[in-house]
C-alpha cells in the first residue's frame, strides 16, 4: 500500500480536531458556548468587558473584580507616541493593514516582550485589547485630516471607541449596540485567524506576533471581510422589491449571496439571533428602515429559503453590516470593529497554546515527481 494509500487527506482541515480546549463551543446545530455559557444567556445580560474577563480568566467576574478589569482595561487604552507616528506614516493604507502595522509596533514599547507566563500574557491580553480600537479611531480620524482624540475614562469599552471614532458622545442605545456586536465576535473556535495566531504562539513567538498573524488572516475576504461584502450587495440591490431577481441573478451566475452560509454551522447562526432585532430597531430609530428592509428581503425569497432547508442560513455577518452602515461607518471599517471584538478570544488561545508547549506542524502529503535526474546548468535547455 503507497502511501497516499493509506492517507486520508482533509482539505482545507475540515473537521480536523488537533487538541482540545476549554475556551468555547461552536456546534453546527446552533449553539454557540464561551467558557460553558450559551450566547444566549450573554449576548442580552452581558458587557463586552465581561465576556473580556470570562474568556481570559475563565469565569465570569464578581462586580468587584468586573470594576477593577474595567479600571485596568480603561488605563490601558493610550497607544505610545512612536505608535501613533506608525499610523500616521500608513495612513493611506487600508485600516487592516494599518492595524496590523500597529499592533506589531506595540511590541516595542513592551520591555517584557518575550515574557509568555500566563499573568504577562494577560497583562498584555488587556492592554492589546484595550488599545485597538484607539488604534482603529485615530486611524481613521488622521485619513481624514483630523487629530486622534484621548480615550475618555469614563466611557465603557464601545461608548469610548464610537466617541474616539465620530468626536462626540454617541447615544447609549448606539454604544449597547456596538457593544452586543463586539460580544457576539469575542470568541468563535478555531477559524483561521485563530488557527494562525496558535500556529504563531506554538513556535515559541511573543504574544505580539501572534495577534498580528491572526489579524493578517483575518484581513483575507473569506474570512473577515462578509460584513462589507453584504453592504455592498444591499447597495447593488437598491431596494427589497429587487431582492428576488438579484438572488436569482446571482445563483443563475454561479455566485455567492453573502450573509448566508456558516463553515460549521448547519442551522441559523445562534449570533445573527441578536442583531437581527437590533438592526430593525436601529433603522427605525435612525428614520432610515432601508438597508433592514433590502436585507431581511433576502431572507424571505424563495431561493434562500430553499437554501436554508439544505443549511445555509443567515449569519451574523447579515446583521452586523447594516448595524455599522446606520452608524455612519466607513465600509473599510468593518472588519478592523471585527477584530476590535475577537481581541479577547485571540489572545485566551494563545495563552492556551503557550500552556501546550506542542509546535503545530500537519504535513503536506507530496504528488509532484520522484527521483528525477540532475542536470547540470550548462546542459539544460
Amino acid at each position: 500500500m503507497t502511501l497516499e494509500q493509506k492517507v486520508e487527506l482533509k482539505k482545507g482541515l475540515k473537521d480536523v480536531y488537533f487538541d482540545r480546549t476549554n475556551i468555547s463551543d461552536v456546534d453546527p446545530s446552533g449553539k454557540l458556548i464561551y467558557r460553558g455559557y450559551n450566547i444566549h444567556d450573554l449576548a442580552p445580560n452581558s458587557s463586552f468587558e465581561e465576556v473580556c474577563y470570562l474568556l481570559l480568566k475563565g469565569s465570569l467576574p464578581t462586580k468587584a473584580q468586573l470594576a477593577e478589569f474595567e479600571s485596568q482595561i480603561r488605563s490601558s487604552r493610550q497607544v505610545p507616541s512612536e505608535v501613533l507616528q506608525v499610523i500616521r506614516i500608513t495612513k493611506s493604507a487600508y485600516p487592516m493593514d494599518v492595524l496590523r502595522t500597529a499592533v506589531s509596533a506595540m511590541a516595542l514599547s513592551d520591555k517584557d516582550v518575550n515574557n509568555m507566563s500566563p499573568e504577562a500574557v494577560y497583562q498584555k491580553s488587556v492592554r492589546i485589547t484595550a488599545a485597538v480600537p484607539t488604534i482603529v479611531a485615530a486611524h481613521d480620524r488622521i485619513r481624514r485630516g483630523l487629530e486622534p482624540l484621548s480615550p475618555r475614562n469614563d466611557l465603557g469599552h464601545a461608548a469610548n471607541f464610537l466617541y474616539m471614532l465620530t468626536g462626540a458622545v454617541q447615544d447609549p442605545q448606539d454604544a449597547r449596540l456596538i457593544d452586543k456586536d463586539f460580544l457576539l465576535h469575542a470568541e468563535h473556535g478555531v477559524n483561521a485567524s485563530t488557527f494562525a495566531g496558535r500556529v504563531a504562539a506554538s513556535t515559541s513567538s511573543d504574544y505580539y506576533a501572534a495577534i498580528t498573524a491572526a489579524i493578517a488572516t483575518l484581513k483575507g475576504p473569506k474570512h473577515g471581510g462578509a460584513a462589507e461584502a453584504v453592504m455592498q450587495m444591499a447597495e447593488e440591490i437598491g431596494s427589497e422589491e429587487n431582492a428576488e431577481s438579484y438572488v436569482e441573478n446571482v445563483l443563475a451566475s454561479g455566485g455567492r449571496v453573502m450573509g448566508f452560509g456558516h463553515a460549521v454551522y448547519k442551522d441559523v447562526d445562534p449570533r445573527s439571533v441578536h442583531l437581527r432585532a437590533d438592526a430593525e430597531a436601529l433603522g427605525t430609530r435612525k428614520g432610515n428602515p432601508k438597508w433592514f428592509r433590502i436585507i431581511a428581503a433576502l431572507t424571505e425569497t424563495k431561493a434562500m429559503k430553499r437554501r436554508a432547508r439544505l443549511g445555509i442560513n443567515p449569519n451574523v455577518d447579515l446583521w452586523s453590516g447594516s448595524v455599522y452602515a446606520l452608524m455612519g461607518i466607513p465600509k473599510d471599517l468593518y472588519v478592523p470593529i471585527f477584530a476590535i471584538g475577537r481581541m479577547p478570544g485571540w489572545s485566551a488561545h494563545v495563552i492556551e497554546q503557550y500552556e501546550d508547549k506542542n509546535i503545530l506542524r500537519p504535513r503536506l502529503l507530496y504528488a509532484g515527481q520522484m527521483d528525477l535526474a540532475y542536470v547540470p546548468i550548462e546542459k539544460r535547455g
